[in-house]
């Protein structure tokens, strides 16, 4: 992989989307047929200027913006200048000419204000480094990696993924696949997934807001649980994936050694000690750092062959003895609204037999006890009921340190430090979603400017918890589209105007030149002729990706190119052309070739052989197609793709 290759497309991409949040002087965005061609016209124009001398024509290798001014000054003077830029049309070479100076400069401004640190800043973790790095798209919390199949959209996620959680530029990245191999970095990411610093959803047409952000959704119960009493069915308010995710990466992180001993995302227990409000078990566990739950009746050891239909508690015992973990913390109840202590787990389940009821005990540290802490609006305005033991889901870590400091518990800040991890969540096929649907309110939550912790940030009440929700600054989307599915254009308009996006088109040079029966094909020119020819017949958003060609290109077999031609390739083009078999004869090069050698075969249907005498019928000849399957397995039907005027 040629990295001046790598770092020239890149920063086209940037130089694209830079464009695309670019605004007219009447304040509205350029459209995408305006932004094509300004970044057409630059990538072309500049080969065809006369009487000059140029460095390079491709000026995406230029990144300094000083040594651009000069080689740009240069172009104007060349003796054809007004004519290249009138076939440009609209003066679009000599637009983007000035424009690609201003996104270098900005680019410059922005490496020159990146403060050190990152900390509580919208522009310091994305814009460090940035005069050593080529690829700005990095900096922007929403990108969307655009393309038709096969271009690598779902594989190059992982690098984009890992480059943003590691705070590295994408370029690096690319030169690691390159000397290491792709598999070192998908274990990064497979390893930041199961930490929780990755999500991955893909979105589809029955996708909606419930499954993203929150919604209602029915509960099985039994008698036995306490924070929905008795019934067959309830309905309770579900986290959606996204949702879970923000909450994730909002959450401080626990340092492994803190003095309390909380571990790592602890569960938040509401434990009742003796009943409600004071009373001798409370007490009792307050003054030898421990709680006591009771049941007695059951002896020291419970099982599953245990009978618990008489007294109840199975769920309450298997949460206290099998479910509780050292490092926990405990929530203790003074009334259904109301806490009057918070500890850590610190021990195992113990019998305590020489108390005479409430023998169950395991030990616990108390940060705090003896107070009163309304804890209502924490638990989304739903009273605690009497059960003994049950997880406040509702409540996170962050709410019980919010609550310490304000009970000004000793060095609570020892516990915790900022979260300062990027957090990246994937959505794939995100065109193939009901955006509006789906994002609610969040289309506007998710714009950079309104993240928790920005100048104007932005919380919303969401309609089902109602609780206050912001999407953190650390968290990134990175999305996938398939134009072959929907393009650019017909994307939902809030949506495009939020989201920064990489184009990934066919990489042709991936693909390499191969003997077949003896003969050499080139695979690289073969799809590209393929590509070159949709392009002409449909449009360059429906050409054929090289991800398809990689297993032919790593391990080259006629058969697999056959049965790769035969099972995507050939169906893929009559999808496109709706079973127009003269374009898909075409786009293959069937139309220069012997019929032995075409996959797509031309049948002249005989009407009055085939159906008798029809001469009061209007009925005309007609034609049909077959996929040849002889042609799959000659190498010349494979050559003559794109080198139609082969002999042999």
């Amino acid at each position: 992989m040629n990295i001046l290759e790598d770092q020239m497309k890149l920063r086209k991409k940037a130089y694209t989307d830079w464009l695309r949040r670019k605004k007219k002087s009447n304040g509205q965005p350029y459209s995408e047929n305006t932004i094509s061609s300004y970044v057409s016209a630059l990538t072309t124009a500049p080969a065809r200027l006369s009487g000059i001398h140029l460095e390079t024509t491709n000026v995406f290798e230029i990144s300094d913006a000083n040594q651009y001014r000069d080689m740009r000054l240069v172009m104007k003077r060349s003796e054809n200048f007004d004519e290249v830029n009138e076939k440009a049309g609209n003066k679009a070479f000599q637009y983007s000419l000035d424009y690609y100076e201003d996104f270098l400069r900005e680019k410059d401004s922005l490496a020159m204000s990146a403060p050190a640190s990152d900390e509580g800043n919208e522009n310091s973790a994305s814009h460090t480094s940035v005069s050593n790095v080529p690829d700005q798209l990095l900096l922007d919390k929403n990108i969307i990696l655009y393309g038709p199949p096969g271009t690598g959209k779902t594989y190059h996620t992982v690098l984009y993924a890992v480059a943003i959680i590691e705070k590295k530029p994408l370029n690096l990245l690319l030169q690691e696949a390159e000397a290491d191999g792709y598999d070192q970095i998908k274990g990064r990411y497979e390893i930041y997934k199961a930490n929780g610093q990755i999500a991955f959803t893909t979105f589809h047409q029955s996708y909606g807001y419930e499954e993203f952000i929150e919604g209602i959704k029915p509960k099985m119960l039994s008698g036995e649980d306490e924070e929905s009493g008795s019934g067959d069915v309830a309905y309770e308010i579900s986290t959606g994936i996204f949702k879970k995710f923000c909450e994730t990466a909002q959450q401080p992180i626990v340092k492994a050694s803190n003095d309390y001993g909380i571990r790592k995302d602890p569960t938040i227990w509401k434990v009742s000690l003796g009943g409600a409000r004071g009373n001798q078990v409370k007490r009792d566990c307050f003054d030898n750092g421990r709680i006591r739950i009771g049941w007695d009746s059951y002896g020291e050891i419970v099982n599953d062959q245990m009978d618990y239909s008489r007294h109840g508690g199975e769920k309450i015992l298997a949460r206290f003895i099998d479910e509780m973990r050292h490092g926990d913390i405990v929530l203790v109840l003074y009334d259904e609204e109301t806490i009057d202590a918070v500890g850590v787990v610190t021990g195992d389940y113990e019998w305590l037999k020489e108390m005479t009821e409430y023998k169950r005990a395991r030990q616990v540290r108390w940060l705090v006890k003896d107070i009163r802490e309304n804890i209502l609006e924490l638990n989304g305005n739903k009273v605690m009921t009497l059960g003994s033991v049950y997880r406040l889901n509702r409540i996170v870590l962050s709410d019980v340190l919010s609550l310490l400091q304000r009970q000004e518990a000793s060095n609570i800040n020892g516990i915790i430090e900022k979260n300062n991890n990027n957090y990246v969540f994937i959505i794939d096929e995100i065109n193939r979603g009901n955006i509006s649907k789906i994002f609610g309110e969040l289309i506007t939550l998710i714009e950079p400017s309104k993240r928790i912790g920005m100048a104007e940030q932005l919380m919303l009440r969401l309609p089902y918890s109602p609780e206050l929700f912001g999407v953190p600054n650390n968290v990134y989307i990175l999305a996938t589209m398939n134009t072959a599915d929907r393009s650019i254009a017909r994307l939902d308009t809030a949506l495009r105007r939020r989201f920064s996006f990489a184009e990934m088109m066919p990489d042709h040079g991936a693909l390499a030149s191969h003997f077949f029966q003896g003969e050499l094909l080139n695979l690289s020119k073969m799809l590209e002729t393929i590509n070159r020819r949709i392009e002409v017949l449909y449009d360059r958003e429906h050409m054929i990706g090289h991800a398809y060609f990689m297993n032919v290109n790593s391990k080259p077999s006629l058969d697999k190119l056959g049965h790769l031609f035969e099972h995507t390739i050939i169906p893929l083009l009559q999808e496109y052309f709706y079973d127009d078999y003269e374009k898909v004869r075409l786009v293959l090069g069937d139309n220069n070739k012997p019929e032995a050698e075409q996959f797509i075969v031309v049948d002249r249907v005989d009407v009055g052989e085939l159906f008798g005498d029809v001469s009061e019928e209007d009925l005309e000849g007609s034609t049909s197609y077959t996929l040849n399957h002889k042609a799959l397995g000659q190498i010349a039907s494979y050559l003559k793709i794109y080198d139609f005027n082969r002999i042999k």
